[in-house]
C-alpha cells in the first residue's frame, strides 16, 4: 500500500509458494486473513476516496516453468475436456506495473481506481486523467453504456531513469524501481505531481456489470476491440492453438523479446481464449480465475551490494567505471559486474560504494544498475571519485569540455593497446576467430604484437613459443588472421576504432567513399555531407585519417594485404539516397537481411521504427502496428514487388 516493499518480487513469490504448500498440507493452520485468500492489499487510511469496483478484480496463480503450466492445462481439461482446443489460448505480456480499473459511462471516463483488495480500491481519477495513453473518450462504437476497463500503469526504463536523474539534481531521494514508482505516482495528492511522472498505460480486459453476454467469442477479439476503442494494448500478444505453441511463445518472450522491451515484464499471462469457457471455468474462492495463469519468468531485476567501482581503459583511452557487485542471480545467470558507462552517470544515479542497488540484465547479456536503494544506507557508504590519472600507465587524465568521459592521452598505454586489439579482432570488427583476450595478452607480453598490423606478420613458429598452443591451434590462429585480410572496408573502419564511429557509421563511410584512399582525401565538409553523419563524426574521421601514426598503421596493413576497398559501395545516384526506410512484416521472397542490403546499396538507411522522419515503408504479411502508424502519418507504403521495381531488380 505504501509502495515501499522490503522484499524483491522473487523473494515474495518464493515465500508465497511456501505458505500455499503449508496451508495445503495443514489446512487447520489456514487463516481467513491469509495472503493466499486476498487479492492485493486492503485500502488503508489516506487522502484518497475509496471506490468499489463494478466487478471484483481477480488475481492470478503462477506457473514458474513449463511443467507447472502443463499441470494448469491438465486441470482445465479435467473440467471441460478438449473444448479448450476449439480456440486455444491467448498469450499476453505480464506488465510489471500497478493494476487499475477505468469506468467509462457512455464512452466517457468517469472513474479511475487502484486495484486495492480486488473489491475496493482508491479513486485516483484526477491522476489517471494526466496520463496521455488513457483516452478521455472511447473511440468507435459498440461499447456498453457502462464498462470497467482493466489495465496496468507502468513506466519505461528510460522514463524512470530520467525521472531519477532529475530527482538527484533537485536533491531528492531516488525511487527504487519503475513498478513501485508508478504505483506511488498514482496516489499523489496533487494531480500536477502525477503529471510530472512518465506514466504509461496498457489495457488487457474489461467487465460489464450485470451481464456475461459480449459481442464476440474470444479473448483475442476482446483485445482487438479494446484497441479499436483507443485503449493501448501491449505488443507481442499471440493466439496459440496448442500448449506447445504457448511454450514456444513464452520461450521467445523470455529469451529474446523481453530484452528488447522498453518496460519491465515479469512473465506472460496465458488465458483460455474462448470467453464462454472462461465463464464456465469460473473463479476459485472469489480470487483466482481457473481460466488464466501467470507464466512467471526468472527475474531480470535483482538486489545486491555495490562492492566497488573499478576504472577501465578503453581502446580510445576513455576511462570508464565498472561496478563490482556481490554475486547475484539475474535472469538465470550469476552477475558479478555491471556497466556504468561514465562517471557522470554514477553521479546522476547517486551511486555510492557500499550501496544496496537494483541490477537489471540489459539485452539479457550486459547487466546494468537501475539505481541505489537509499533506504538501506547505513552512513558508511563512500562517494565515488572521478579518476585524475590513468590506472594502467599513471598518465594524468584529460577531459574534452564537450565530452562526458575523461581520457588517457597516452597512445602507448598498455590498457589502450589490449582493448584496441580486442576490438580489432572482435565479431563486428575483423572477426578473427580464436584470437581471444587472453591470447592477445600472451602475444603482447611476448613482444610479438604491438598493434593490429603486427598480427599479419605472425608465423606458426612464433605462436608455438607461447604456452597452451599446439601446432594445430597455432595453424588455425594464423589461418584465421590471414582470412581476415579479405574483410571489406566497412569492417576494417569499425575495427580500427575511430572515435565516435560505430559499425553503422563505418558501413556508411565505406559504402559512400568506396576506398580508404578516397576517405583519407575527403574534407570535413565532404564527410559531413553524408546523410546520417554529423559534424562531430566528420571531424573525428578527418583528424584520424590525417594522424601520422594512423597513416603509418594503415600503410602497413595495406602492405600486409588487408583489403582497403568496399565491394558494396553505394552508387552516387542510388534510388534511395538519403532516405529513411522501415521494413515490416514478412516479405514473399526476401529475408530481412537481403532487403536491408538492397536498400543500403541504393543509398537508403533502414530504421526500426516509423516516425514523421520516415520516407518509405516496405510492408509484407502480418505488418502490424508499423503499417498502421505509417498509414496514420500518411507515409508511402509499398510491397516487395514495388521495392524490386524501383531498384530495377
Amino acid at each position: 500500500m505504501l509502495d515501499k516493499p522490503t522484499l524483491t518480487d522473487a523473494a515474495y513469490d518464493k515465500l508465497f509458494r511456501e505458505l500455499q504448500a503449508l496451508e495445503r498440507d495443514h489446512p487447520e493452520l489456514r487463516d481467513e486473513d491469509s495472503p493466499t485468500a486476498r487479492v492485493g492489499a486492503e485500502v488503508g487510511e489516506s487522502h484518497l476516496t475509496k471506490h468499489t469496483h463494478l466487478v471484483p478484480m481477480a488475481s492470478l496463480d503462477n506457473a514458474f516453468d513449463e511443467a507447472e503450466l502443463a499441470e494448469w492445462d491438465a486441470r482445465l481439461r479435467k473440467l471441460v475436456g478438449d473444448a479448450v482446443d476449439a480456440d486455444g489460448y491467448c498469450c499476453e505480456l505480464k506488465i510489471d506495473g500497478a493494476a487499475v480499473s477505468l469506468t467509462y459511462r457512455d464512452g466517457t471516463l468517469a472513474v479511475g481506481a487502484t486495484r486495492g483488495n480486488g473489491t475496493v480500491g482508491e479513486d485516483v481519477t484526477a491522476n489517471l486523467r494526466t496520463i496521455a495513453d488513457i483516452p478521455r473518450h472511447l473511440d468507435g462504437t459498440g461499447w456498453p453504456a457502462e464498462i470497467e476497463i482493466r489495465g496496468e500503469i507502468y513506466m519505461t526504463f528510460d522514463g524512470f531513469e530520467r525521472m531519477n536523474e532529475e530527482r538527484v539534481r533537485a536533491g531528492e531521494d531516488v525511487f527504487t524501481n519503475p513498478r513501485n514508482s508508478a504505483a506511488g505516482a498514482l496516489r499523489q495528492k496533487d494531480p500536477r505531481e502525477s503529471a510530472k511522472k512518465p506514466l504509461r498505460f496498457y489495457g488487457y480486459a474489461f467487465a460489464v456489470p450485470g451481464t456475461d453476454a459480449l459481442p464476440f467469442a474470444t479473448q483475442w477479439e476482446l483485445l482487438e476491440t479494446l484497441a479499436s476503442w483507443g485503449i493501448p494494448v501491449a505488443p507481442h500478444r499471440k493466439a496459440c492453438p496448442t500448449l506447445d505453441a504457448v511454450h514456444e511463445w513464452a520461450r521467445s518472450v523470455e529469451q529474446v523479446i523481453r530484452a528488447e522491451l522498453p518496460f519491465a515484464i515479469d512473465g506472460g499471462v496465458v488465458k483460455v481464449n474462448r470467453l464462454a469457457l472462461q465463464s464456465e471455468l469460473g473463479v476459485v474462492g472469489g480470487r483466482v480465475p481457473r481460466w488464466a495463469v501467470a507464466r512467471k519468468f526468472a527475474p531480470d531485476i535483482a538486489e545486491t551490494i555495490l562492492l566497488d567501482i573499478e576504472v577501465q581503459v578503453g581502446r580510445t583511452g576513455a576511462l570508464t567505471p565498472r561496478a563490482v557487485l556481490a554475486p547475484v542471480e539475474v535472469g538465470g545467470a550469476t552477475i558479478n559486474y555491471a556497466t556504468l558507462h561514465n562517471f557522470e552517470l554514477v553521479a546522476e544515479k547517486d551511486l555510492r560504494i557500499g550501496d544496496a542497488v537494483q541490477v537489471k540484465r540489459a539485452g539479457e547479456v550486459i547487466p546494468q544498475i537501475l539505481g541505489p536503494i537509499p533506504a538501506r544506507r547505513t552512513g558508511e557508504e563512500r562517494v565515488v571519485q572521478v579518476p585524475t590519472h590513468c590506472p594502467v600507465c599513471g598518465t594524468a587524465a584529460v577531459r574534452d569540455e564537450e565530452e562526458v568521459a575523461s581520457y588517457c592521452p597516452n597512445v602507448a598505454c598498455a590498457g589502450r593497446r589490449i582493448e584496441a586489439l580486442a576490438h580489432f579482432a572482435s565479431r563486428d570488427g575483423m572477426d578473427i576467430r580464436g584470437l581471444s583476450y587472453q591470447r592477445l595478452e600472451q602475444l603482447i607480453a611476448a613482444g610479438l604484437v604491438k598493434d593490429a598490423a603486427d598480427l599479419y606478420t605472425l608465423t606458426v613458429e612464433q605462436v608455438l613459443t607461447l604456452e597452451r598452443f599446439a601446432e594445430k591451434s597455432a595453424e588455425q590462429l594464423v589461418a584465421a588472421i590471414a582470412a581476415s585480410r579479405a574483410q571489406p572496408l566497412a569492417r576494417l573502419l569499425n575495427a580500427l576504432g575511430i572515435r565516435h564511429v560505430g559499425a553503422e557509421s563505418a558501413k556508411l563511410l565505406a559504402r559512400s567513399f568506396g576506398s580508404m584512399d578516397a576517405l583519407a582525401q575527403a574534407t570535413v565538409e565532404e564527410i559531413e555531407a553524408l546523410h546520417g553523419v554529423g559534424h562531430t563524426i566528420a571531424e573525428s574521421v578527418h583528424d584520424w585519417a590525417h594522424d601520422p601514426a594512423v597513416r603509418d598503421l594503415v600503410a602497413r596493413l595495406a602492405a600486409a594485404g588487408v583489403r582497403m576497398d568496399e565491394p558494396r559501395a553505394v552508387a552516387a545516384d542510388g534510388v534511395f539516397k538519403g532516405m529513411k526506410i522501415v521494413l515490416t512484416g514478412t516479405l514473399p521472397t526476401l529475408s530481412r537481411g537481403q532487403a536491408t542490403e538492397l536498400v543500403e546499396n541504393a543509398g537508403g538507411k533502414v530504421t526500426s521504427s516509423v516516425s514523421k522522419a520516415t520516407d518509405l515503408v516496405v510492408a509484407g504479411a502480418e505488418a502490424g502496428s508499423k503499417l498502421e502508424k505509417a498509414e496514420q502519418l500518411g507515409i508511402t507504403v509499398i510491397d516487395e514487388a514495388e521495392l524490386l521495381r524501383r531498384l530495377g531488380a
